[in-house]
């Protein structure tokens, strides 16, 4: 069972994760808008891969018979100055997602919840992930420059990204 601050801080990592989404779609939304289909689908992709954590927050917390609490979001922003923006902003984002995981871990291990600290240590290893290729992706952005035909190589790539659940 979990202590009534850690089911709290779960529920806003829930909540939190569920705007994720909602934020990354709405940097698709922009992609799309500027015609870079390509960099749509990283961010539709980015969306679904939200959504999962969402999930196994939310699996997580009924196992341990918590209460999910569902709560409103902020609205997402919408307008970007470039894909590198676009890029950088989710960059700055997941760095905030990994501090909220570091600190839902101290909790975890404040309190001895070894269950909570074995997930977490998974989503630990997922940002490492999430910050390195977006930091891969704006390091390919800055070097190209306003080099369109490699921008739109680029594009080419991340259209082929798709979203397959990890097998946990």
């Amino acid at each position: 069972m979990l202590s009534e601050k850690l089911e709290n801080a779960l529920n806003n990592q829930i909540n939190f994760e569920f705007y994720s989404a909602h934020i990354y779609l709405s940097m698709a939304a922009y992609c799309l808008d500027i015609d870079l289909d390509g960099f749509a689908n990283f961010f539709t992709v980015q969306a679904e891969e939200e959504k999962f954590h969402a999930m196994k927050f939310f699996n997580y917390v009924n196992q341990k018979e918590g209460k999910v609490v569902l709560k409103g979001m902020p609205d997402p922003r919408v307008a970007f100055e470039s894909a590198l923006d676009v890029f950088e902003t989710a960059l700055l984002h997941e760095k905030i997602v990994t501090s909220r995981i570091y600190s839902l871990s101290d909790i975890a291990t404040e309190e001895r919840e070894h269950a909570t600290l074995s997930l977490l240590k998974w989503f630990i290893d997922e940002q490492v992930e999430e910050e390195n290729s977006l930091t891969t992706i704006i390091k390919k952005l800055k070097r190209m420059g306003g080099d369109s035909a490699a921008l739109y190589m680029l594009d080419n790539e991340l259209a082929t990204r798709v979203f397959v659940p990890p097998v946990i």
